[in-house]
């Protein structure tokens, strides 16, 4: 009996070792996919960005949209850079980058129809609710 109890010890050690090499396996190859999908966002945010830029070369000037476009751009790799750098979401930039591509559509609108309407009055009312957000995350931090 006391044989067939250091057995089951044995099987019981196996088990706990085999079960922290598969953990451990498992946490190396989720830092991996998440190392590379880092990498692969922040090269298909450059990449947006050189072919956004050329264009603009293409046409000779840049409209406000356009430079808030660069800005967008600038924002998502900064957030990116961030993530790689902490492990942590940046939900400020998140919402710069709402607040940003907002105002952007703004402008957009605002010169494509030349008048004032209720599409307006939303989007600046998100803009503010945006902004409003991001000075309560900050008071929420300071605390």
């Amino acid at each position: 009996m006391w044989a067939s109890d250091r057995r089951v010890q044995q099987i019981h050690e196996f088990q706990e070792a085999s079960k922290a090499w598969i953990d451990a396996v498992g946490n190396l190859l989720i830092e991996f996919f998440h190392a590379l999908a880092l990498f692969v966002m922040g090269g298909s945010i450059v990449w947006s960005a050189i072919v956004a830029y050329t264009g603009m070369i293409a046409q000779g000037h840049a409209s406000i949209g356009d430079i808030l476009l660069l800005f967008i751009y600038l924002e998502l790799g900064a957030m990116v850079g961030i993530y790689f750098k902490t492990n942590v979401m940046p939900v400020r930039c998140i919402i710069y980058i709402a607040i940003t591509a907002l105002s952007r559509l703004l402008i957009a609108d605002t010169q494509a129809h030349h008048e004032a309407g209720l599409g307006i009055l939303m989007v600046s009312g998100a803009i503010l609710l945006l902004a409003l957000s991001t000075r309560l995350l900050m008071y929420e931090v300071s605390k």
